[in-house]
């Protein structure tokens, strides 16, 4: 199963790809960039289902209400009855009902989840699956779903889709010096200022890597920093009672969730599109003619 976090992929497809409109002037390089992905995933992969995870609340309010910062900087207007409005390109944003428009009509599982992001549904199929997962997403977040028992593992792209760095237990221990089960709890201490988690102030990646192999995760942390006897340094100490309100509920909000109800039934990918003639119709309005054929090719070769 190969899940897709669409929104990190289509972002990248649109400051990646150049500038492309179709004849009324619409930008479509993000549409063209992501089926150039999607296509060459499957051709690469050759995966028996495949779904396109949906950001439908990209800044749940039950994680803003355990960290207020969180993804702060990239709101643009706050909505009480609706998700908060994205700080996204006027020509991104366009293109995105087009995506799902033209992922419909190639018969690609989307699937969202209302008060969830797309990491929470990545995380519930991946742990649920009942076969090997390959998430490609750009957000270090979801390393820790690795699981080399489950078949679990990140394709991080680094220059394209195409050489993915492929992220296992082994990849993590080397790059990080932590275990995928620690890896939550090492990116709740070291924090993320794109998501707006400020982290234990002064314990960066190698202090957090040390202090996990040392004392497992962050409950043996917490209590070796209780500990007068522990090893850890006066200074150490200080830092973590200082971060002890961020640290009682960081880990809930850096935690994908596991469990969501969602439907698992669709996540088969067609050998053929569900709606030829509304895909190839699309394709003829925005100027996508050379990518939907090689969809419809990598569709047809598995």
């Amino acid at each position: 199963m190969l899940l897709l976090d669409t929104a990190s992929l289509y972002f990248r497809a649109f400051f990646g790809v150049p500038d492309i409109k179709a004849d009324d002037g619409t930008p479509v390089n993000a549409v063209r960039g992501l089926l150039e992905f999607i296509s060459r995933l499957v051709n690469d992969y050759s995966p028996t289902d495949l779904v396109c995870c949906w950001d439908n609340d990209w800044r749940p309010q039950w994680r803003v209400d355990l960290i207020p910062t969180y993804k702060t900087h990239r709101v643009v207007e706050e909505v009480e009855t609706a998700p908060d409005v994205e700080e996204v390109p006027d020509p991104l944003q366009v293109q995105v009902p087009i995506i799902r428009e033209v992922l419909a009509a190639a018969g690609i599982c989307v699937i969202g989840v209302d008060g969830y992001e797309a990491d929470d549904v990545i995380g519930t199929l991946a742990t649920n699956a009942g076969m090997p997962v390959d998430v490609v997403t750009g957000d270090r977040d979801l390393f820790q779903l690795v699981d080399d028992a489950a078949g679990v593992r990140i394709l991080y792209p680094t220059r394209g889709v195409g050489d993915p760095d492929l992220v296992d237990e082994k990849w993590l221990v080397a790059k990080y010096g932590v275990r995928a089960d620690q890896y939550a709890d090492f990116a709740t201490m070291r924090g993320d200022t794109s998501d707006g988690l400020p982290g234990v102030k002064g314990v960066g990646e190698k202090t957090a890597a040390k202090l996990l192999q040392q004392f497992g995760d962050l409950e043996g942390i917490i209590a070796a920093v209780a500990d007068p006897a522990t090893s850890i340094t006066k200074a150490q100490r200080q830092k973590f009672v200082d971060a002890a309100d961020y640290l009682a509920v960081a880990p809930e909000v850096v935690a994908v969730a596991r469990n969501l109800p969602l439907d698992r039934s669709r996540t088969a990918l067609p050998s053929t599109p569900a709606d030829l003639d509304r895909l190839r119709e699309l394709a003829a309005t925005y100027n996508l003619s050379s990518q939907v054929a090689r969809l419809e090719a990598a569709l047809s070769a598995r």
